[in-house]
């Protein structure tokens, strides 16, 4: 009898501890509420606009997502929704609520203005399979030490790196055949994997051995893997559901690589002090790294870090560049015109030199409009730490403030900003670099053009990578005046895996 008392007494407590629990829960969600309301209230924020889900959860768009994302028609997917809701609405995925916005105003105040209003949100455990703990993963302290890293590598080592990106591209063209169809993509990503080994390992690079045997394995692993890192993002906190073994093994395989070139470099490092470096003019990362911790796995993670941004980025844009080139033909002859101009055209023709790169102002525009219609980035986001506001996107108008409350998702479509037609014109969706010439386009907003995002986060790399493609695009013009996409060839916008041109070499003087 006093043993069910007892029993009693305790299940009497533990329910009234709970009840005062949920009760203090529920009193504090309040209070958080009336502070949000009256936040919004005194910033003038206004109601978004819902997106055009049908389903309960939103489920309707995410299995057509899933769908047109194995098609290669994300993006055209995503522009089509924001043509029916508009440039600033809320979704609600999975009941969870969250902003997507292409207004350069809003993305102003998220990537710069209010900067340390958001961090990266879920980023860091969608990507930490593959990615662990690297600059794109990371936000405060842990970010600003890994960029200070990173930084000389592209500020000071400027000579070091044109010459390696020189070497590489000549190896390139030494592998495309006479004449005849070449797949150029698998060149272009092999050859933005070794220029971008070289940034991390620099002379280490070339002694791993069998290195190009295995960055094909390399190649399909990291592809297969950021896939599933594209289908986990999208599922926001049920990003865990896409974990399958072929996913972890693909992480294994990345890391195994990246392991064995982090090995070669601490056993190079041994008795190597940091001014070493200094002394030689050089500046490489996995040096600088080692100096910081001698943590294989917080090496990797940081290299793989980098290597996805230098390798597919700027892989990504050397191939949109010669498919645009070879279905827009007036352009490329304005292009060799150029070149021809500068440097001249044929075998015989000499390299050109950075300086000379930078007195092609056709060149310069031909890709800036390369990326605004394929920006290496096309979809990114971020989340807000505490309540805060967006300028524009509220109301029936879309032109009131809207209110952003803590933990919420604030997602932005480049590439769809890219396209709009009330910023670049009726002919958005057109390749005509010209678009950049006189005052068109002098007076947009600063964020309404982001390849390479803005704000204190804005690409460290970009010189170098702008750099990498200029360099390449001419040396290919010049020995290959004629380029051209093979006559069965379809035409495919987006989402198109191999890039088949034709490169013809000619004698010196015939420019095709």
């Amino acid at each position: 009898m006093a043993l069910d008392t007892a029993g009693d007494v305790t299940s009497a407590l533990l329910w009234s501890f709970g009840l005062a629990w949920l009760t203090w829960y529920a009193w504090k969600w309040r209070q958080e509420l009336q502070v949000e309301r009256q936040f919004a209230l005194q910033n003038g924020c206004k109601p978004l606009r819902p997106w055009n889900a049908k389903w309960p959860l939103g489920l309707d768009l995410f299995f057509k997502a899933l769908r047109v994302s194995n098609e290669g028609h994300i993006l055209k997917f995503f522009q089509t929704i924001v043509d029916e809701c508009g440039s600033t609405f809320v979704q609600h995925l999975f009941a969870v609520p969250g902003i997507d916005t292409i207004d350069p105003e809003n993305l102003e105040v998220v990537l710069s203005t209010n900067f340390n209003d958001y961090d990266l949100g879920l980023r860091k455990m969608t990507f930490q399979a593959l990615l662990g703990s690297g600059i794109f993963t990371q936000d405060g302290a842990e970010w600003k030490h890994s960029r200070h890293l990173l930084r000389p590598q592209f500020a000071s080592n400027r000579a070091q790196n044109f010459v390696q990106i020189q070497e590489c591209v000549e190896r390139l063209v030494r592998s495309i055949p006479a004449d005849g169809e070449v797949d150029l993509q698998p060149l272009f990503f092999k050859l933005t994997f070794e220029t971008t080994m070289f940034l991390l390992f620099g002379e280490y690079a070339y002694d791993l051995e069998g290195v190009t045997e295995h960055e094909s394995s390399f190649a399909s692993a990291f592809n297969l893997a950021q896939e599933y890192l594209a289908h986990r993002g999208r599922l926001g906190h049920m990003y865990w559901l896409f974990n399958g073994k072929p996913f972890r093994d693909a992480c294994k395989i990345c890391h195994d690589f990246i392991d064995t070139a982090v090995a070669k470099a601490l056993a190079a490092s041994e008795g190597k002090s940091q001014n070493s470096q200094e002394e030689e003019g050089n500046y490489i990362f996995i040096d600088a790294l080692v100096q910081q911790t001698r943590d294989p796995i917080v090496l990797r993670d940081q290299c793989l870090n980098v290597l996805l941004a230098g390798r597919d980025t700027t892989g990504c844009c050397l191939s949109w560049t010669f498919r645009l080139l070879a279905r827009h033909p007036q352009v490329l002859n304005k292009l060799r015109e150029e070149i021809a101009d500068v440097v001249g055209i044929g075998p015989d023709a000499k390299p050109p030199t950075r300086e000379e790169l930078k007195r092609m102002p056709y060149l310069a525009i031909m890709l800036k409009e390369v990326l605004r219609l394929y920006p290496s980035v096309p979809v990114n986001s971020r989340a807000a730490i505490k309540p805060t506001i967006l300028p524009i996107g509220g109301g029936l108008d879309g032109k009131s403030p809207v209110f952003v409350k803590k933990g919420q998702a604030v997602g932005y479509c480049v590439y769809v900003m890219h396209r709009r037609k009330d910023i670049y014109g009726e002919d958005a969706d057109k390749f005509r670099p010209e678009r950049w010439e006189g005052d068109e386009l002098r007076y947009i907003h600063n964020y309404a053009y982001l390849p390479f995002n803005g704000g204190p986060r804005i690409c460290l790399g970009q010189e170098f990578a702008l750099l990498e493609v200029s360099y390449t695009v001419v040396r290919l013009v010049q020995l290959f005046p004629r380029i051209g996409v093979p006559s069965t060839e379809v035409l495919v916008e987006v989402g198109d895996e191999k890039q088949n041109l034709t490169l013809v070499r000619t004698r010196d003087g015939d420019e095709g």
